[in-house]
């Protein structure tokens, strides 16, 4: 079984000002003049971390890495102002642009893919090719499954800890009630919100407890930001028209694409990853038997290494 490839750190980083107040944060590993691969994170609102330099060869690939708006290490730290999917995708065709990059690979999970997808419908003379994870196609039977009535089924007990901020009457919209506490002037409500919410995300996104996971979830940079931009692209139907991504999907058609999908994702049901491959036939689907939603797991971890190797030998 591959694994990751060793630790790397980035040979440049740089601090892309873009709609205002937002400043990104970008670093590109690897080596100067080899594949273009940009990793796309998840969330939105969770931010890069170092292990995600490491799906790739960094003697093959050129790996640029980005924190959208208001996360990881951009700034402002969990704002919202001028946060939207459009934006997002503005930002990352100018990083492009930015980099001197003229078509590169797009690597994303969960939100990550959704992001890519989007980029790659409004650009597709830019991609060379696609791997995504978890898919999650931003539609409202999704969100209903994770934040009200669905996912709460499998994890009752973890759901009592994230319903705990919400006051019982609050309860038929989960969502808009924490967006209420999440975005309101008391301070500690405001965190204690954060963590619940991701921490709850945190507990389901793997097959089997990984407390390091759980851990990253609750640390309170990343809770604050992921709590914040996701209720807040969550509550505002991710900026997209209902079906959008499925209904333009014939412009990817010529688009060399695999989607990697756990089987017992409980966070992004593999039916959105069926439903994705039936309109992109053209893309290879591959369900891990064994793994959840995140991309740390093992079999997942395997499957990517060894699908960008294959696009390395390619090339």
């Amino acid at each position: 079984m591959r694994r990751l490839y060793p630790e790397i750190k980035p040979y440049i980083t740089h601090s892309l000002a873009v709609e205002p107040p937002h400043l990104l944060y970008v670093e590109e590993c690897g080596i100067p003049d080899g594949i273009p691969v940009l990793f796309v994170h998840g969330g939105p609102g969770a931010g890069c971390e170092t292990f995600h330099r490491r799906f790739f060869d960094p003697e093959k690939y050129r790996i640029i890495l980005f924190d959208q708006r208001g996360s990881g290490k951009s700034s402002p730290h969990a704002t919202l102002e001028n946060n939207t999917s459009q934006a997002l995708v503005a930002d990352m065709e100018y990083v492009r642009a930015h980099l001197g990059v003229d078509k590169w690979l797009l690597f994303g999970g969960s939100w990550g893919a959704t992001l890519s997808l989007l980029y790659a419908q409004a650009h597709p003379e830019r991609v060379a090719g696609m791997v995504l994870r978890g898919i999650f196609l931003g539609s409202d039977k999704e969100l209903h499954w994770f934040y009200q009535e669905g996912a709460s089924s499998v994890f009752p007990d973890f759901w009592q800890d994230f319903i705990r901020p919400i006051a019982t009457q609050e309860r038929k919209d989960i969502l808009s009630a924490y967006y209420r506490r999440l975005t309101g002037n008391d301070e500690i409500a405001r965190m204690a919100a954060a963590k619940a919410w991701s921490i709850w995300e945190g507990r389901c996104a793997t097959l089997r407890p990984v407390e390091e996971v759980v851990n990253h979830f609750g640390n309170p940079h990343t809770a604050l930001s992921l709590a914040r931009i996701e209720s807040h692209f969550f509550l505002n139907k991710c900026f997209l028209e209902p079906n959008q991504i499925l209904n333009n999907m014939d412009k990817l058609a010529d688009i060399p694409a695999y989607i990697v999908h756990g089987r017992y994702d409980m966070i992004c049901p593999v039916e959105q990853a069926w439903h994705l491959h039936q309109a992109w036939p053209g893309a290879e689907l591959r369900i891990i038997a064994d793994a959840g939603h995140a991309a740390s797991e093992p079999a997942t971890t395997d499957a990517l290494v060894r699908i960008m190797d294959a696009l390395a030998r390619q090339r």
